[in-house]
């Protein structure tokens, strides 16, 4: 597998040498780590660069992040976030993560990569205390799509992108999202699928922030959970 080729001609993202250091950097400090923790089930410097590492370069074909403030939200080892800042290090990413042992993992990985401008938080973001601040949010499968976009939408500011990386043959869980998206002030731009062999084949849905979310949310998760909008 050639990680280079696979981006450019699946994402048109040209990796610089120091870039394709940092994702070396990163696969090995993740490898040591995952065998103290529990950071990931996937394992093989293989498997990692293409289910962590080409997955989540994925926004970055979809959006410009120059200079962009990004709240990743659930991030666990550091997925999408610590691989978008990486190709783009203009990038303000603020990571929100509520397990203690993965918000130590990030800090101590931030510091070895050398990175600037990033945020790690431990907590959930619909406990977050800054409303519509962000440029972007991302989530990667954490929960369904009317659940996520409480939890995420009202960071937004207005004319931002949240991005929900989905698997493919997600449209029922799109369309039943669609209520939940109009009432925080926003509707579905784009569903970009990418996919690779029989390992990748995911959608993003990106949606587009039209006005701010109303101030009643987001509500406490179990709330969030219990009755979904």
């Amino acid at each position: 597998m050639d990680f280079n080729a696979l981006l450019s001609s699946t994402f048109d993202i040209q990796l610089t040498d120091g870039q394709n250091q940092l994702f070396e950097e990163y696969h090995a400090y993740l490898a040591s780590e995952n065998k103290k923790m529990n950071l990931t089930a996937i394992e093989g410097r293989e498997d990692v660069y293409i289910r962590h590492f080409f997955d989540s370069l994925s926004i970055a074909s979809v959006t410009d992040l120059n200079d962009q403030s990004l709240l990743d939200v659930g991030s666990g080892a550091g997925f999408p976030g610590i691989p978008l800042k990486i190709v783009e290090p203009s990038l303000k990413l603020t990571i929100v993560e509520s397990r203690l042992k993965r918000v130590r993992f990030l800090n101590r990985l931030v510091d070895q990569l050398g990175m600037d401008d990033v945020t790690i938080i431990r907590g959930r973001a619909e406990d977050l205390n800054r409303y519509a601040s962000y440029d972007i949010v991302t989530a990667r499968g954490v929960a369904s799509l009317n659940i996520l976009a409480e939890i995420t939408m009202p960071w937004l500011k207005k004319g931002g992108l949240f991005i929900a990386m989905k698997s493919a043959g997600s449209d029922e869980e799109i369309e039943q999202a669609k209520k939940a998206i109009d009432v925080l002030g926003g509707e579905v731009k784009q569903i970009f699928p990418y996919h690779y062999d029989n390992v990748i084949d995911h959608v993003l849905v990106i949606i587009e922030k039209h006005k701010l979310s109303p101030p009643m949310y987001p509500r406490r998760y179990g709330k969030i959970k219990k009755e979904p909008l």
